[in-house]
């Protein structure tokens, strides 16, 4: 890639053709397209944190580790060698492999935390302003580009229910997200509220050193129990085949049966759930019992479904060394706490594995042309960009799929993008509702029966809105999607270039 040199503009202000927002997984991988598929484009990535990870940086709870696998969680141009299932160090150590390898280390700019972003139309620009954590001095960026890749949640304030008599309890309280790794829980009786993804990996992680762990959780959840391998990787690297083709080979694969389990949800969600608990007697025995703690009261993959390694969780339930709590709670009591059955389960560490609390584009305030933008009062196309805020992309990942998939695609369409408008010699691209869109319906971000979330229903009100048209939606279809988005006409009627709409007849002529 040619050395390109930021330049310094009205002497305070750093101006760069592309400012990327946060180095976590988002911002990593779209630095790395940005910079493959246009290299005479200068770049910054801002950074809150004092170093990159964004989530494998922000969790360091005990056992700490994807939900997704690395064949498909990791970039499309770097092969994964690991264990399908890899804790967050592992995670760690690939990012930090990319970023050296590619040498996006000298863009970074750690400890800088955007206070707020401002868009001149006179200017064709926006204006970045950050706090540096080093000294607390207000630093400007300029750029004719954002690419927002900070992620979805607050990393500093999770969502913590105010349940009755907290403040009674005596012993350690504290939300998953916010776990302090020197905590000493040997020997100690851990509560775990929760049963999502985080309540998944963090109580078999509990379970070797402490004296007892209860899951308490307020409805079940699905779990797909499998040994920590990937048959098809190990065999082609026995039979001497190079890991950039293993990687590709075994991506789509991976993908494929992904789809399958997908389409299969939808179709025949009891067929799959038999499946699913026939996976997990292998692990806890073919006399486990399933009801009432796992036997969840939707359908398989309309909340993500929790991956669970070599069934750690239902071997720990086989042993003992973990009890399942089915209900709510009452109140906190000095001990522990009583759910609304009465049951008092004492403890002396409670775990709140209860969520995020949504965040939408960092909280940061954006101004068009000196006017707030209210996300909710937008229109999101196609899940990344939004009418009336130009030259802006939102790096927005799937749920049933690995979230690095569509930063993969994503980056693709922002560098063709990016070199499309300099191809037209334009310096300005919005989105905007055609002809044929004016009446259609706005309806919430995501459809409740598609994907229900609790931080997506509790925060919908922040979120734009939808259509219901494909191009005004976000379906959370990698596999539809990754047809589409590569076909993606940006000549066509909703892509709007220095504000000038094109003709419709002489576009339906052409």
């Amino acid at each position: 890639m040619a050395s390109v040199q930021m330049k310094s503009q009205s002497g305070s202000a750093t101006h760069v053709d592309v400012v990327i927002v946060g180095a976590g997984v988002s911002g990593v991988g779209s630095a790395y397209h940005l910079q493959e598929q246009c290299p005479g484009k200068s770049y910054v990535i801002l950074e809150a944190k004092d170093t990159f990870g964004g989530t494998w940086e922000t969790h360091k709870y005990p056992g700490v580790r994807s939900d997704s696998d690395l064949y498909t969680f990791g970039y499309r141009f770097k092969p994964w060698v690991g264990p399908p299932i890899a804790t967050a160090a592992e995670i760690l150590k690939y990012m930090g492999e990319v970023i050296t390898e590619n040498g996006i280390d000298k863009h970074i700019r750690y400890g800088h935390r955007i206070v707020s972003s401002r868009w001149s139309s006179a200017d064709n620009l926006w204006t970045v302003e950050a706090k540096r954590n080093s000294d607390g001095a207000t630093v400007t960026f300029t750029c004719n580009f954002l690419w927002m890749c900070q992620g979805y949640y607050d990393h500093e304030k999770p969502y913590l229910p105010e349940w009755p008599g907290m403040s009674r309890y005596k012993g350690l309280l504290v939300h998953a997200q916010l776990w302090d790794p020197k905590t000493d829980y040997t020997g100690k009786r851990v509560l775990v509220i929760g049963s999502g993804a985080t309540a998944a990996t963090v109580v078999p992680a509990f379970c070797e050193k402490a004296a007892h762990v209860t899951m308490l959780q307020r409805s079940p959840t699905y779990f797909y129990c499998h040994a920590n391998v990937n048959e098809l990787a190990d065999r082609l690297r026995q039979i001497g085949i190079d890991e950039p083709t293993i990687h590709r080979v075994v991506r789509a694969q991976v993908l494929y049966d992904q789809q399958m389990m997908t389409e299969r949800c939808l179709k025949e969600p009891d067929v799959v759930f038999e499946e699913l608990k026939a996976l997990i007697r292998q692990y806890a025995g073919d006399d486990f019992q399933f009801e009432p703690h796992f036997t969840p009261k939707y359908r398989p993959w309309q909340q993500r479904l929790a991956f669970c390694p070599d069934g750690d969780v239902f071997q720990a339930a086989a042993k003992g060394k973990l009890t399942v709590v089915t209900d709510t709670i009452d109140t906190f009591t000095e001990k522990g706490v009583r759910t609304a059955s009465g049951q008092e389960i004492e403890a002396d560490i409670i775990v709140a594995a209860t969520g995020f609390r949504l965040s939408v584009m960092g909280d940061i305030p954006f101004y068009v042309d000196d006017k707030r933008v209210d996300w909710h009062q937008t229109v999101n196309y196609r899940g990344m960009m939004f009418t009336g805020v130009p030259n802006l992309v939102w790096v927005f990942g799937y749920f049933r799929a690995s979230w690095t998939l569509r930063v993969d695609l994503l980056g693709d369409f922002v560098a063709k993008l990016l070199n499309h408008m300099d191809a037209k010699g334009v310096k300005r691209v919005d989105v905007a509702l055609r002809d044929e869109d004016r009446d259609m319906a706005l309806l919430p971000w995501i459809e409740g029966d598609n994907f229900n979330p609790g931080y997506l229903v509790r925060g919908i009100d922040q979120l734009p809105l939808r259509g219901d048209k494909p191009e005004w939606r976000h379906n959370q279809d990698y596999w539809s999607e990754r047809e589409e988005i590569p076909l993606i006409d940006i000549e066509g009627a909703e892509f709007v270039y220095d504000g000038k709409r094109r003709d419709a007849k002489k576009q339906a002529a052409e």
